[in-house]
Order: structure tokens, then sequence, then C-alpha cells
């Protein structure tokens, strides 16, 4: 078995959360230069310079790459051979999320009293079990502009994956600018109500101009992103040749009477990392 401590995931992911704060993922910035070199139209083309200058200095300047700092979402796989020692791995992140936002925005407060807890905490972490000796995180910084334009239906089987289609189509076009478009899409198929919402959050770890695995499902990624496009919506709503940066769909088996569809927008910065924690190697980063 090996010993890895939380103390040393925490300390990782706060290296990583004042990273990620200032620099967007690395092919989400890619794709938003190879929409700005296509875009023809003036107002939409001036909008992705915008975006892209804006990315430059916060990137050189190392500040905040928008002002909604975002809540902390982070999944965790753990190897089986892995014995996790210290502190509840809960508790040793958001000891580092408290960290990492004393000089970001703090936007976390309790749903009731709306009292902010004033310290960006807790975060959003979900952990499996997997085969190995390592432990892999992957942390994104999850802005509610975006959240909030966010979809979940159970559809009756009968309506099909073109129901399915149109909804997620549907839900982009309805979203227009507020979530600061060009978008990026997560989508989840299948399992239950909180597997298929789960599924499309982690869909958006994907890099951007990657391939699913999964022929069928890549195939219907492509479809998707094409119709979105399509839809004229643009950067920042101006118009234009691209209302989405990429589509990415996971899926999971479901009841035979039901059909959730999970739809998770994002902005056009996405700012995500991933490292793994060499069981052997303790002390070895990867940020990817």
């Amino acid at each position: 078995m090996i010993k890895i401590s939380t103390e040393y995931i925490a300390e990782k992911v706060k290296r990583a959360i004042d990273k990620i704060s200032c620099e967007v993922e690395p092919s989400c910035q890619a794709a938003l230069q190879k929409a700005y070199e296509k875009e023809d139209g003036k107002t939409a083309k001036f909008a992705l310079e915008v975006m892209l200058e804006n990315i430059a200095i916060a990137k050189a300047e190392h500040r905040p790459v928008c002002q909604d700092t975002g809540m902390v979402v982070v999944f965790v796989e753990i190897g089986k051979e892995v014995i996790l020692t210290g502190r509840l791995l809960q508790d040793a992140i958001d000891s580092a999320v408290k960290d990492a936002y004393v000089t970001l925005r703090k936007s976390v407060l309790d749903p009731v009293t709306r009292i902010n807890t004033k310290t960006n905490t807790p975060s959003v972490v979900h952990t499996s079990i997997v085969e190995g000796e390592d432990v892999k995180v992957e942390i994104m910084l999850k802005g509610f502009g975006s959240e909030n334009m966010s979809k979940v239906y159970l559809l009756n089987p009968a309506q099909g994956i073109e129901e399915a289609k149109r909804l997620i189509v549907d839900t982009v076009a309805q979203a227009a600018s507020n979530p600061c478009p060009p978008v990026i899409i997560g989508v989840g198929l299948g399992g239950t109500l909180e597997k298929c919402a789960l599924m499309s959050k982690h869909a958006l770890f994907r890099e951007i101009g990657s391939n699913n695995p999964v022929e069928h499902l890549d195939k219907l990624e492509k479809e998707l992103l094409e119709q979105i496009n399509s839809l004229g919506i643009g950067a920042q709503g101006f118009g234009g040749k691209t209302s989405a940066l990429g589509v990415f769909i996971e899926s999971y088996p479901t009841h035979i009477s039901s059909l959730p569809v999970s739809i998770n927008v994002l902005c056009h910065c996405s700012r995500a990392a991933k490292f793994v924690i060499d069981g052997r190697k303790e002390g070895e980063i990867c940020l990817v």
C-alpha cells in the first residue's frame, strides 16, 4: 500500500488555484485564437480580440482572468493501493481553497440566509476509487454566470435522442449572451438525475479539439457543435461564426423508462487543470 498525505494534495490544490485563477486552460485559449482568425464579423472579431487581450494581461500580471472567481469543483480519483493520511480530504482541500482565496473574490454563501462564508468554502469535491497507486486531481473554478444557464431534463424515452439534441441546442439559444460566449458545453446522457448532472460537469474537463473515444458520441458532439454555431449568437452575443468552442458528452446506462439529459454550460474562460500525484514518487506534479 502507498501512503499519500492529504496535506500534500492540498498544497498542490492551492498551487493549481493560484495558477488557473489567472490563466485560461491552453486548449481553450487556442480555440479562441482560432475563432478570432476565422471570424469576419467586425463586432464579433473585436469581442474575441478583447477576450484574448484580457487573457494575456491576466497571465502577464497574475491577475484574475474574470471577476467571478467561481466556486471550486474538484474531482479526485484515488488509486485503490493508496492510503490517504492526515485530515479528511474535504477538510484539507477546503483549507487550500481558503488560503488560495485570500486575494480572490469570495462568492460562496448559505443558500437560505445568504450569509457569505468569507472563505469561498466549502468546495465541491467528488471522489472515486480506481485502479493504481496514484491520486489524480481535476480542479475547476466554475463561474455562475454560466452555471445558472445549465439545465437538467428527465425525458420520456419515447422522446428519444432527437428531443435531447433539440434541448441541448435550445439551452444555448436561450442562454444567448448571458454565459459570456463562445461557450463550452458539457452533456451528460443517461444514469440518474444526479449521475447525468455529474457527467455533464466532468465532461467540461475535456481538452477542446479532442475526439470522443466512443464513435457515436463523437459524431453527436460534432453535430451539436455545428448546430450551436449556426445559431449566430457569437462572441459575447454580438453575432458571428463561433457560439461554442466545444461540446463534450459523457454517457451511462439508464433505466428503460427514462432518458436523463444534463447540459452544463461553461463560459469562454475555462479555468481548469489536472495533476497526478505518483504514490511511488510523492513530490511530482504534472499540470496538464
